[in-house]
């Protein structure tokens, strides 16, 4: 069975919110709401979470957590929205930055750190990312921006290491935004379902990714 690593339940993230100062600057009372809020929103969703409980988590009182945030709608938004750009992006990115820069010898190299690194982040920051999973399809504005901060920049990342494995023949010469479409799914399919579908099967990790690239690689033909 793969290692199991710590639930940091987005300790990290909360830690560098606090650090962003300037007009982002805030309170500790803000961050427990907001820590609060990422727990009650991971587990019920936008559409079930309560503010009352939300206080109650973050150990305040439900008229504090309206004194900063006017509508619950605002307090999904403080913590996907304005941060998307300045905190959340670079967040997601920064730790993946060493593998879409990375000269990788073979695209099964490239896949493996891939698979690997987006692993890891999601174990680690798994509830504030199954926020974004739940609620980015609902809410326009929180799409537009995560594409436009986040996958923008790694679909060009990507796309630069794609096309050097066309070019070297190891990859088939197909449209490269299709080539990322497909292996991303496979990628992401793997991550979901070890992380949120069945979290408690016994994985071997290693094993399991391996085969993902094979799949990648060569399909299910037997040959």
């Amino acid at each position: 069975m793969a290692e199991e690593k710590t639930d940091r339940s987005d300790d990290q993230w909360a830690q560098e919110l606090l650090a962003i100062g300037g007009e982002e600057h805030m309170t500790p009372k803000q961050i427990a709401i907001l820590k609060a809020a990422v727990e009650v929103f991971a587990e019920k969703g936008y559409a079930g979470a309560a503010t009352s409980e939300i206080a109650q988590k973050a150990g305040v009182a439900e008229g504090t957590v309206f004194r900063y945030y006017k509508t619950k709608k605002d307090l999904l938004i403080s913590i996907i929205g304005p941060t998307m750009g300045k905190l959340l992006a670079p967040f997601i990115i920064r730790n993946f930055g060493s593998v879409l820069n990375s000269p990788y010898e073979t695209y099964e190299d490239f896949l493996r750190a891939f698979i690997v690194n987006r692993l890891d982040f999601a174990r680690n920051n798994f509830k504030l990312l199954k926020i974004l999973v739940q609620e980015i399809p609902f809410h326009p504005s929180l799409r537009e921006q995560f594409v436009e901060n986040v996958m923008n920049t790694i679909v060009e990342k990507v796309s630069l290491q794609l096309e050097r494995f066309k070019e070297k023949g190891q990859i088939a010469d197909v449209p490269t935004s299709a080539a990322i479409r497909f292996s991303a799914s496979a990628a992401l399919g793997f991550i979901m379902t070890r992380l949120l579908f069945q979290p408690d099967k016994d994985w071997n990790d290693e094993e399991e990714v391996e085969i993902l690239i094979r799949l990648i690689m060569h399909g299910l033909s037997p040959k």
